[in-house]
């Protein structure tokens, strides 16, 4: 059923314009004699065609098309104004301010059919274009969420790959993850930001797959020599994610590239200082700081939780960001929700 909006100060012109609407068949007239109120419910409900009348007290046509045309998602329906035969200079202003096409006074009934109905052919058409252009975008929705998907399972078993060869957990990375999001919240960054990092933060330590099997696995500490090899593999990981086109691989390839960086400069690779960090780098290196000493590993324990917190606010402007710290310790509940709901596996005995 469509709806014909029908305005017309006399109750005359409105009982006739609406039998010729209903003749018109599949067709609802809503009848208005005031202009003002007509818009009122025009902000509301919306037509499928307009039919209004010139002359009117208050508001006249072309100023009711005016504000019409000025409404959100009414700029391309119908409009029909009614005026007398000889105001040709009506029909001109009337043109250029939003009418699609006139009737003029007596209306005549084939010549009211003819265009009514060309008018609501013109709106069939505006609505199956609208309906089709939604559902092509469902359907490109759809297929990028699809491709999305496929994305985040092959960053996970990507962040998995890099851990199986090193004695951490997929819990681990599931943690730090969230504990970055925790952060990232608590610094004031917006949800899709949050997320991004949520997806790219598994990603920090991927280098690790270029590292010999003697170093990474190494259950002693390492030789300054041993050390230098294994500080490539922020590098490695960097390298290995960048140049993609996705904005998650991009986003890995700066945290793995800048995660040990050090807040007064005595990280590595680059030796970066303050807020030349990137400002993610500076995130994730907390909180995978944190998740490494509180995880118990074969070669060695989990620190205590109150011990950790020391060590970071120990390291609070040296080794880390004041405010990232700030933001971990301020998000502590939430944190220690997200540490009990992705638990490690057994860990054997030392």
């Amino acid at each position: 059923m469509e709806r014909v909006l029908i305005i017309d100060d006399s109750d005359i012109n409105l009982t006739l314009l609406k039998h010729l609407v209903v003749k018109l068949g599949g067709c609802e007239p809503v009848l208005f004699d005031d202009p003002l109120k007509a818009l009122d419910w025009c902000r509301e409900a919306v037509p499928d065609l307009v039919i209004v009348d010139y002359m009117m007290p208050g508001m006249d046509g072309l100023q009711f098309i005016q504000a019409f045309r000025a409404l959100h998602g009414r700029a391309e329906i119908p409009v029909l104004m009614i005026t007398a035969n000889d105001q040709k200079d009506i029909r001109y202003k009337a043109l250029l301010g939003g009418a699609n096409d006139f009737l003029t006074k007596p209306v005549d009934r084939a010549e009211f059919d003819a265009r009514a109905r060309n008018m609501l052919a013109l709106r069939q058409g505006q609505k199956f274009l609208a309906d089709r252009a939604l559902h092509l975008q469902a359907l490109v929705d759809e297929q990028m969420e699809r491709i999305r998907a496929q994305e985040r399972e092959l960053i996970f078993r990507l962040s998995r790959a890099a851990e199986f060869r090193d004695p951490e957990t997929g819990a681990h990375i599931q943690r730090m993850a969230h504990y970055s999001r925790l952060i990232a919240a608590r610094l004031g960054l917006d949800g899709a930001t949050q997320n991004l990092l949520l997806q790219a933060a598994p990603m920090h330590d991927v280098g690790k797959i270029g590292i010999p099997d003697y170093i990474l696995l190494k259950p002693g500490r390492l030789t300054p020599e041993e050390f230098e090899v294994m500080k490539g593999h922020a590098r490695l990981g960097y390298e290995l994610l960048a140049g993609s086109a996705s904005p998650v691989l991009q986003l890995g390839a700066e945290i793995a590239h800048s995660h040990h960086e050090k807040y007064d400069g005595s990280g590595y690779p680059l030796r970066l200082a303050g807020e030349a960090i990137p400002l993610m780098g500076r995130i994730v290196a907390v909180a995978d700081v944190f998740d490494a000493l509180t995880s118990e590993r074969p070669y060695k324990r989990a620190w205590p939780l109150e011990d950790a917190r020391q060590f970071l606010l120990d390291g609070r402007g040296a080794h880390f960001d004041p405010a990232c710290v700030d933001a971990f310790l301020a998000a502590w509940d939430e944190a220690l929700e997200v540490r009990a709901h992705f638990r490690d596996e057994e860990v054997p005995p030392i």
